[in-house]
């Protein structure tokens, strides 16, 4: 009975292993906000940025990467890495590319520019992505979801991702306080159309 135990946790435990990989590095994180309307990732290779703008209608990449962090372990953002991207999107008729550089919490200016590209209905669908995408890319959908869709800040954070209480999305730790303590203050219904 010991033993069967042991296997099935194994197996549990390389299923998760295997999809954390596939999701970080095949699929990059890609997930829907709102589906049609708004999207989150990590970084999505230049070269297969084309198939996910197409397949999701994408109109706007928004790249919240702030380069020069030195953080080599958890957000290693370099210039050309940001360049390539932007090069690779213009390529792209119908696509806008903003970078809106974002500290891991966002400053006043930071939604600023945020809520400016998120109030042009043209720019709908829209990527947001950090590097991994599990960070700040979760919190901007849910600074959107707690904005234009009216979503309470606990629903919002917890929807943030599905182990939101176990990660940084916690309510003790930074990004969740942040989201708990969020006040609504641009109040666009521009993405409810």
């Amino acid at each position: 009975m010991k033993k069967k135990v042991l296997i099935l946790v194994g197996i549990f435990v390389l299923a998760c292993v295997g999809k954390y990989v596939y999701d970080v590095n095949i699929d990059h994180n890609f997930e829907p906000i709102t589906e049609g309307k708004v999207y989150k990732s990590g970084v999505i290779p230049p070269d297969e940025l084309p198939d996910y703008i197409s397949e999701y209608n994408i109109k706007t990449v928004i790249d919240l990467r702030n380069p020069g962090t030195n953080d080599l372990v958890n957000n290693p953002e370099v210039t050309n890495e940001l360049s390539a991207e932007k090069e690779a999107i213009a390529k792209i008729e119908g696509t806008n590319y903003f970078n809106v550089p974002s500290h891991q919490i966002p400053d006043k200016e930071t939604l600023k520019a945020y809520f400016k590209i998120m109030d042009n209905p043209d720019n709908y669908p829209v990527l947001v992505h950090c590097h991994h995408g599990e960070g700040r890319a979760p919190l901007f959908g849910a600074i959107y979801r707690i904005e234009y869709e009216g979503m309470n800040n606990d629903e919002a954070r917890k929807k943030t991702r599905w182990f939101a209480d176990l990660c940084v999305f916690n309510g003790d730790k930074s990004k969740g306080k942040y989201l708990l303590d969020y006040k609504p203050e641009h109040h666009s219904v521009v993405a409810k159309k």
